[in-house]
């Protein structure tokens, strides 16, 4: 049985086990993610994020994330974050701009003399096969019915699919269990992440993320973007907002013009070093 190194890393309580695949061995099954993920049995995670050599040119390197549940995903924006300052901490780079392969595509990392983190996470995806989102045509706002109610919505996929759901007030939303619902609903045969966002004002939203494969979370990149390209497109922010999270504040940007990237900018932290024995 060989040991395998990790960091345990957070952004914002978003947490994650963070592997250096590139200079020591390492093969992932559902089963294993799930064990590792596991709280009181294992290190505990909401997403297992994996450095690997970049398969492409002009790439640094390939990003893989995985899942509490063992499911692999596309992206991650409070893992990206994470995964920049790896690279750099564990000086697997020098470079403070950096190249990065994902499934959805690729991503570019800046990590700042603040040692915050700042993603261009790439331009937004309406297309409601994106997602994929099964309805006949792409709307602004769509109207789906769940749990035996009409639920008001937007759709985006940030690299991966996102739902989002405005609300009055953020504390009293029926996270759980409308996020549950729509995660697996029948419209969005992938699963979706839910977002429901409360406006403050043009400046400031706060937001709470049901992820798919993960349940709630205390913070959620992608979904702080989501909640702000939606919330743009509604007319409700600026092209520059306040996302607060549970476990903390994003600074999210965006112009809406036509292909316009968003940017998201936040922190990564490292909260130990381990070893696990690897079967």
């Amino acid at each position: 049985m060989k040991e395998l190194r990790f960091s345990k890393m957070h952004g914002l309580g978003n947490d994650f086990m963070v592997i250096d695949a590139i200079n020591q061995q390492v093969t992932f099954s559902e089963e294993k993610v799930r064990r590792w993920a596991d709280r009181h049995f294992g290190i505990g995670f909401d997403q297992l994020l994996v450095v690997e050599p970049a398969q492409q040119v002009d790439v640094d390197f390939r990003y893989r994330i995985f899942n509490a549940d063992g499911s692999e995903v596309q992206q991650c924006g409070n893992g990206a974050r994470c995964f920049a300052r790896f690279v750099v901490d564990k000086q697997l780079t020098d470079k403070k701009e950096i190249r990065v392969e994902t499934a959805s595509g690729i991503i570019v990392l800046y990590v700042q003399d603040d040692g915050w983190v700042k993603v261009n996470m790439g331009v937004p995806n309406f297309a409601p096969q994106s997602l994929p989102f099964l309805v006949p045509q792409q709307q602004q706002r769509y109207l789906v019915p769940v749990l035996g109610e009409d639920v008001v919505l937007g759709a985006v996929s940030m690299g991966n699919p996102h739902a989002v759901v405005k609300v009055d007030n953020i504390d009293a939303a029926p996270v759980e269990a409308l996020g549950e619902a729509l995660e697996s609903h029948e419209l969005f045969p992938e699963r979706v992440n839910v977002g429901f966002a409360q406006v403050l004002d043009f400046e400031e939203v706060r937001l709470r993320v049901y992820e798919r494969g993960a349940a709630e979370t205390l913070a959620c990149g992608t979904g702080a973007c989501a909640a702000m390209v939606v919330l743009h497109n509604w007319g409700l922010v600026s092209d520059r907002v306040k996302i607060r999270l549970p476990g903390g504040d994003l600074l999210v940007e965006w112009s809406g013009k036509p292909d316009s990237v968003v940017w998201m900018t936040g922190p990564a932290e490292t909260v130990f070093e381990g070893v696990i024995a690897d079967e």
